[in-house]
């Protein structure tokens, strides 16, 4: 995030209903139907004239929307072929193995307790249901909490009213406005009693704002409460804005970060209190900062790595990381620092494989150079654009087909994992927003549609951990018709198959004839009998609420329980053996995934069971709540007979109705704070 960004951010921290100004003006669209179809969009009303109308409110619900990009001229080709090895060994260029986790999430630390609970004892269902459906496709979710306010917190024992988080925004030090962040230890046991009821793992991150005083306690605290469920720290974060941003001299330099990290690892070696001493994560640049040599501004982390950097501190580092937003949105939110943007254009930007394909480019030595070095490269926080976002794009239904594209490239180019950040209210681009404070009595969440990405993105890759992906350049390698081909265990298991394109006619979906192995590649015809596709669907690249995965929606705004709604569809498509082909359609908008082995149409049929339970405490009646059986089994990274006697019943009244897992002094019961609870 850039510097205004840390200020749009903060702003919204202050109250649920500060104001901030955005582009755009007031428009309408219908609500997804009951039963989770796509609906027509023609009652939108689209922004026709270019420029900044002002629209004060929440920026997380406003009501603008963008008209879609013309159909390109030339036109892709609306009909082609796409021909694969069955064998991951006939392919050259495939990934590293993926895990499902892959797409992630970052929490900024001072919105903990709006989106993950408000202690220990009170957690968020909304999130928990979220999560869990996440981790239910991809066998585990990663999330952090840090963000730029990790780098100025601070943990005390206790705080007033029994609050877990408080800022102080009066620090006339800090230029950036970034708060100063006390915090307690119950914070830790809130994630901790998350994790013990869905597989969710986390990153957090060491203060860095003060390198002759390292406040440790964050990571001497985590590791004993989270244990297996922590994944590590992040120790710095976009150090090369420091100098920017006034938190360090204007001239700070890679060098002088490899300094200060040395310092760190030194206290940490040195803190018995921190018995795992590889649990580090740097450097978390955000590029096009540092100079080099040459006078060039890199985006990727070649000035970091020429320092000696990994090889210094190897037994420090669990895992190497940078962070980018493609574009920002500066130059509205605060004028002066920038032109704004012309979301007209912007839009378009976000609708090609280009986008990617670009964003990925810089980093693809540093994912080479990982894997030289043994190490995971993560994406530690990322979304369409700094400074809040674009409304009419960060929102809408773009953002999904740009998101799935984006983590299926970077997925493709080695990394190891991306965190889709999320914020508070004042900004368009969360995953997931929860209802503004006095109206939860009233509203429910709201999902962006980045979350969708983040469903298809966990189907895509699946549970093994074996998934290589390839990107396959159809259609004459044309920008707006991406596919990619993922390899489970050696086999093609599935495809993702995207159109960019906008024509709600039909005129430009695209139809694809897919043929699996075969004589050019050397092996056997290997299209199976039938294949199973799910459908990523929306009206338009302009929606906002009427979105679809496999015919079902988390719905619209202050709809989102954390449920899936309405009756999946999963289609059956009929192959031709014969020809050893598979015809496959993909609307204008709209991504398809294609089951293709029998192991992953199995996982395309395989219905998530879910069971029910009464909490003991809740916040205005007896609440019903469903926690799948699957997640609980294998909370903590346990299996539950090996759990001993950490969870505790959950029936009204019971003598064991609670969990174990919580802070010394604090309640033992989580209570509901919504209608509903994770699977």
């Amino acid at each position: 995030m850039r510097l205004p960004l840390l200020l749009v951010l903060l702003g919204s921290f202050a109250t649920a209903y500060a104001d901030v100004t955005v582009y755009g003006m007031f428009g309408s669209t219908l609500p997804p139907t009951q039963s989770g179809t796509v609906a027509s969009s023609a009652t939108t009303s689209f922004v026709t004239t270019h420029g900044p109308p002002q629209y004060t409110g929440l920026a997380a619900y406003n009501e603008i929307y963008l008209p879609p990009p013309d159909i390109p001229n030339p036109a892709p080709a609306n009909t082609f072929a796409i021909n694969v090895p069955n064998s991951a060994a006939q392919v050259n260029g495939l990934s590293v193995p993926q895990s499902g986790s892959f797409f992630g999430f970052s929490i900024e630390m001072s919105v903990a307790t709006q989106l993950i609970g408000t202690n220990s004892s009170r957690l968020h269902v909304p999130f928990l249901n979220l999560m869990a459906l996440i981790a239910n496709k991809a066998g585990a979710v990663h999330v952090r909490v840090g963000g730029n306010t990790q780098e100025t917190a601070f943990m005390i024992d206790s705080l007033p009213d029994g609050k877990i988080i408080e800022k102080n925004k009066e620090d006339a030090s800090n230029p950036t406005s970034t708060p100063v962040l006390a915090f307690t230890a119950d914070l830790l046991y809130m994630l901790g009693n998350v994790s013990s009821l869905v597989n969710c793992r986390w990153y957090l991150g060491i203060p860095f704002n003060d390198t002759s005083n390292w406040r440790l306690q964050i990571a001497e605290h985590a590791e004993s409460i989270l244990g297996e469920n922590l994944l590590g720290f992040q120790a710095g974060n976009e150090p090369d804005l420091y100098g920017a941003h006034l938190h360090r001299l204007s001239n700070y330099s890679q060098w002088d970060y490899f300094g200060e990290f040395g310092l760190l690892t030194q206290a940490y070696s040195n803190d018995d209190k921190v018995s795992n001493k590889k649990t580090l994560i740097a450097p978390s640049i955000q590029g096009g900062n540092w100079q080099a040599p040459d006078g060039s501004k890199p985006l990727g982390a070649e000035l970091v790595w020429d320092t000696g950097f990994v090889q210094a501190y190897d037994q420090y580092l669990s895992a190497l990381a940078v962070e980018h937003y493609p574009e920002n949105n500066c130059g509205v939110i605060f004028p002066g620092a920038g032109e704004p943007v012309d979301l007209f254009v912007t839009m378009q930007n976000f609708l090609t494989h280009n986008s990617g394909l670009s964003l990925t480019q810089p980093h693809r030595d540093s994912t080479m150079l990982a894997q030289t070095w043994g190490k995971p490269f993560l994406m530690f926080e990322t979304n369409t654009a700094s400074c809040g976002g674009f409304p009419g794009i960060s929102d809408a239904f773009a953002s999904a087909l740009w998101a799935v594209d984006y983590g299926m490239q970077m997925a493709n180019s080695n990394f190891t994992g991306a965190l889709f950040h999320a914020g508070g209210q004042n900004v368009t681009y969360n995953p997931f927003t929860a209802a503004p404070t006095n109206e939860t009595a009233l509203h429910q969440w709201t999902v962006g549609p980045i979350f969708y990405s983040a469903i298809v993105v966990a189907e895509a890759l699946g549970k093994t951990n074996t998934s290589r992906v390839k990107d396959l350049f159809p259609n004459d390698g044309n920008e707006y018709t991406p596919a990619y081909s993922v390899y489970e265990n050696g086999i093609l298991a599935r495809m993702v198959l995207i159109n960019f394109l906008n024509d709600p006619s039909g005129s430009h979906d695209y139809t694809t004839t897919i043929t699996v192995g075969g004589a050019q590649f050397g092996e056997a015809n290997a299209v199976p009998p039938q294949i199973k596709v799910k459908y990523l669907l929306a009206p338009s690249v302009s929606e906002k609420d009427n979105i679809t995965w496999a015919g079902q929606t988390l719905g619209g705004r202050f709809q989102v329980d954390g449920r899936l709604k309405g009756t999946e569809s999963v289609q059956t498509v009929q192959c031709d053996q014969s020809a050893n082909s598979c015809q496959i359609r993909v609307p204008a908008p709209g991504v398809a995934l294609v089951f293709v082995s029998d192991s992953a149409q199995a996982q395309a049929d395989a219905q998530e069971g879910a069971s029910t339970y009464a909490t003991t405490v809740v916040t205005k009646t007896a609440n019903t709540v469903t926690v799948d059986p699957a997640v609980v089994a294998t909370s903590n990274g346990n299996s539950g007979k090996n759990r001993g006697g950490k969870l505790g019943g959950t029936s009204q009244g019971g003598a064991n109705g609670a969990m174990r897992f919580h802070a010394p002094g604090t309640s033992l019961a989580i209570a509901v704070l919504s209608v509903l609870a994770c699977w």
